[in-house]
């Protein structure tokens, strides 16, 4: 089985949409949480993070996106080799400040899927890195209730004021985000580590400014993280998660987070 074989405790299908068809991975019974797992792919750190939204109650689906199932974070076709490659593919959008990317709409279609089939209130998401900002996108699909956006790293190129500022949202999604949080009671999730160079200040700040009391930032010191992947700690729920401490907080967070809005608590 290779790699795969930490995936062996999930039931695996194909989903299409119409335009796309990715594998994804699912694991236990409750309404549902869609894992966006970051760059390189859908390692094992993600894994665990996936296991743990199905021990707390939620069915849990992994999307396949890119890289190869299972293999380590720490393999050397890192995340670094792998970027220029995912640069080009058309479901991505990574440098734009203003819009989200296409494979948005491919996971809009699944979260309807699954909370058709899972049932609860709505489903929650969680992005992380590369896909961090997805979540807030998807909330233009009504089925999306509990957005969780880990360590959101689109648009790249922070040097430039206007990608560190940028959310990778359109207009349209934003507002439709801040309706939604306002006519619904609902909100979201942003974490981070104080001075990611991925995740510059200024798009927290934006963050704050079109969504105010309803962005609930998890800032979090690096010195509190678990030692791994970047040179800058940076992956909160994943590969720089301490079993303890503030990071382990965050993750309790999150999970609530997903159980309260979701029904599943």
């Amino acid at each position: 089985m290779g790699y795969e074989a930490a995936l062996a405790g999930y039931e695996k299908f194909a989903f299409d949409d119409g335009r796309w068809t990715r594998d994804v991975y699912r694991r236990g019974s409750g309404p549902a949480v869609i894992v966006i797992h970051e760059m390189p792919g859908l390692h094992p750190l993600v894994i665990r993070f996936a296991d743990r939204v199905a021990a707390a109650g939620m069915t849990v689906y992994c999307p396949h996106l890119f890289g190869e199932p299972g293999r380590p974070a720490s393999h050397p076709l890192s995340a670094l080799t792998m970027l220029g490659g995912i640069c080009i593919r058309r479901e991505f959008n990574v440098w734009a400040s203003d819009r989200s990317s296409p494979i948005v709409e491919w996971l809009k279609a699944l979260a309807r899927k699954v909370h058709a089939d899972c049932g609860g209130k709505g489903v929650g998401a969680v992005g992380m890195c590369f896909t961090g900002g997805f979540a807030l996108a998807m909330m233009t699909e009504p089925s999306v209730v509990a957005p969780v956006l880990s360590q959101p790293s689109l648009p790249l190129g922070a040097s430039k004021p206007e990608r560190a500022a940028g959310i990778g949202a359109s207009k349209a999604e934003v507002a439709c985000a801040r309706r939604r949080f306002e006519d619904e009671d609902l909100s979201m999730i942003g974490l981070r580590f104080f001075g990611d160079p991925f995740v510059p200040d200024a798009r927290f700040d934006t963050y704050r400014r079109e969504f105010g009391e309803k962005f609930e930032a998890i800032e979090i010191d690096p010195k509190d993280a678990r030692p791994g992947g970047l040179k800058h700690p940076h992956s909160v729920l994943t590969i720089n998660l301490a079993e303890d401490g503030p990071t382990k907080a965050a993750e309790a967070r999150v999970l609530a987070f997903f159980q309260e809005r979701t029904g599943a608590a």
